[in-house]
């Protein structure tokens, strides 16, 4: 989901990055006649490039805290565990990174032109709110188990289906979940701890059809 986000993110930065180098430096364009200055309706072109990065970054946002939420409530898990500490260290180092880019391209945007304020004001506040979340929930982050699926809460959600599955495998520190129609879904083996990788594993195969289910996993 994070990497589907970023790629959403990435098509709607692109453009609003050239409308604001247009207007910010004045470029002609020679196909409508005019220079970025003088673009017509460029407040409601960044306008609605702003929109679009809220929506996507509140969809997120949303998304996660109601992760949280939901894997805090461990009496409804056969099985919850807390992610490893490795897994805690990337979360907080991918996270500030995410802000670090988020807040270049607000300051970036605002610096070649004032018009972009609110594409830059979307950027600038959920880069401050990844931050707020690492905070709140540094202690937090879980991994959980039901009868009929996974949730992985970190940065962002997994949610790993256990219906149709047919094959469980692991390669390269990820766990692949393989099911009919070759549909793959995929999350890191290093979410769950050392410790707690063996618990994990058992409660995992107690809740599939292991004549089913290929299950090609040595934890």
């Amino acid at each position: 989901m994070n990497s589907f986000i970023n790629v959403l993110l990435l098509l709607v930065s692109f453009p609003t990055m050239l409308v604001a180098i247009f207007v910010g430096f004045d470029l002609p364009l020679e196909f409508l006649g005019t220079t970025g200055a003088r673009l017509p309706f460029r407040n409601e072109i960044f306008l609605g490039l702003g929109l679009a990065l809220l929506v996507i970054s509140l969809f997120r946002t949303v998304r996660r805290w109601m992760g949280i939420r939901m894997t805090a409530q461990t009496s409804k898990f056969a099985y919850s565990t807390f992610v490893s500490s490795g897994r805690k260290t990337r979360i907080w180092y991918y996270t500030l990174l995410e802000s670090a880019v988020l807040f270049s391209l607000a300051y970036g945007w605002y610096t070649l032109t004032p018009e972009a304020w609110f594409p830059a004001s979307v950027l600038a506040f959920f880069g401050a709110e990844n931050i707020f979340f690492i905070l709140v929930n540094r202690n937090r982050f879980r991994v959980g188990l039901t009868s009929k699926a996974i949730l992985v809460s970190d940065r962002e959600v997994a949610l790993i289906y256990l219906k149709g599955l047919r094959q469980v495998s692991i390669s390269q520190q990820t766990i692949y979940f393989d099911y009919i129609q070759q549909l793959q879904l995929t999350f890191p083996l290093d979410c769950v701890p050392e410790s707690e990788k063996a618990p994990f594993f058992e409660a995992l195969k107690s809740k599939i059809d292991r004549d089913k289910v290929l299950f090609r996993v040595e934890p």
